[in-house]
């Protein structure tokens, strides 16, 4: 029978593999166009040593317009259904929509993996009714916007301050506290300065006290730095993933599985040794 997941049961730190079955994520859009494709690379995923599957079937990408209910359904149930055939590794929804979840929770998935916060109608009952863990990310603004002029008083004050009190209408909605994580939010409705001082602030977030999810896998604040288009941004990914893990985060969301495993695993092993020095 299939262990119930849990934050608790994570590894420091755990690599969770980014699934978009979806035609026009800004990484991976249209690259696992069937459902038989995108089981076989979940499936890999996990031999590489991803943690958690995260499966997303709306793009979130500046400027990505909405898709319905009808289609997100069509393009992640029967992906969660299949990799359940054949597998127990932790799958996460990546949605808003509480059909979505509901669905997807049935289906097989572990956690909802919200950019939205659990703020869409219903969304936030059916976290408390399937007493799931959750994923609460910060987005100012909706994806078709975000990122037109984003502005803040002090972004990492302002962040931190609504992820916990979010956190907290979210416990006294019924949900339990060592469930719920927090993600900044890294490009969502932030200017590379701003997503920059995040990265730089993520002590903030792990002080908070809930499991803190880092994702800048291929991101354009990468782009800024590196100055090359999103294929050829693993080196940066890797070295973002690991300055995350080396500042303690949870769990590190990516493309680039194998090689981030690798790294996260380098840098879980000098922690180990540390750890033993006397």
């Amino acid at each position: 029978m299939r262990q119930r997941f849990s934050f608790q049961s994570l590894v420091p730190t755990t690599v969770m593999g980014i699934l978009n079955v979806t035609p026009d994520s800004f990484a991976d859009g249209g690259k696992y166009d069937s459902a038989s494709m995108a089981v076989q690379t979940a499936l890999e995923m996990e031999a590489n040593g991803a943690g958690i599957i995260d499966i997303g079937g709306e793009s979130t990408r500046p400027g990505a317009a909405s898709v319905t209910l009808e289609d997100e359904l069509a393009r992640v149930v029967p992906v969660i259904e299949q990799i359940r055939k054949h597998s127990d590794v932790p799958i996460s929804i990546d949605t808003s929509k509480a059909e979505v979840m509901r669905a997807a929770i049935v289906a097989g998935a572990d956690m909802i993996n919200d950019v939205n916060a659990l703020r869409a109608e219903g969304a936030l009952k059916v976290a408390v009714d399937h007493q799931v863990p959750v994923c609460l990310m910060h987005m100012q603004g909706t994806p078709k916007n975000m990122q037109v002029q984003p502005s803040y008083h002090d972004v990492v004050s302002d962040v931190v301050t609504f992820l916990t009190e979010r956190a907290n209408e979210c416990i006294l909605a019924g949900l339990k506290a060592d469930e719920i994580a927090i993600d900044p939010g890294f490009g969502f409705g932030k200017n590379v300065d701003q997503n920059y001082q995040l990265f730089a602030s993520i002590p903030r977030f792990i002080e908070a006290n809930y499991p803190v999810l880092v994702g800048v896998s291929r991101k354009s604040m990468l782009g800024a730095v590196v100055n090359k288009p999103v294929e050829q941004r693993l080196a940066g990914s890797i070295a973002a993933a690991t300055m995350a893990t080396e500042m303690n985060v949870h769990i590190v969301r990516v493309h680039d599985v194998e090689e981030t495993v690798d790294a996260v695993n380098v840098v879980n092993a000098v922690r180990e040794a540390k750890s033993q020095i006397k």
